[in-house]
């Protein structure tokens, strides 16, 4: 099971575990990371389940499909280059350990 660390915007940080095949933002969702609106529910409609992710995390996941790159233009908190959208961040042994940031805002 992978280990997720969630750094919130306020600094404090909140560590949960995933389950392999399970999206990022269902895992969030699932803990309780309160900082993961997700009103889509996953279905890549809205921007709400925005996080940031860092080098050298980032350089594990695949790149963003155009209907990811397209909705993160549209996130409340700034697009940083680390941007991806939880819902389409799917959790592996490789992702054991991540670090996501989190924006200070998903509306």
């Amino acid at each position: 099971m992978p280990t997720i660390h969630f750094d919130h915007a306020d600094g404090h940080r909140v560590t949960i575990q995933g389950m392999p095949r399970q999206s990022l933002m269902k895992a969030a969702v699932a803990a309780g990371v309160d900082a993961i609106a997700a009103d889509c529910g996953g279905t890549l409609s809205c921007a709400t389940c925005h996080v940031m992710i860092d080098e050298p995390w980032r350089g594990r996941l695949p790149a963003p499909s155009s209907d990811e790159d397209a909705m993160l233009e549209l996130t409340a908190a700034p697009r940083e280059p680390g941007s991806r959208l939880s819902c389409q961040v799917v959790l592996d042994a490789a992702l054991d350990g991540l670090v996501v940031r989190l924006p200070a805002r998903q509306y």
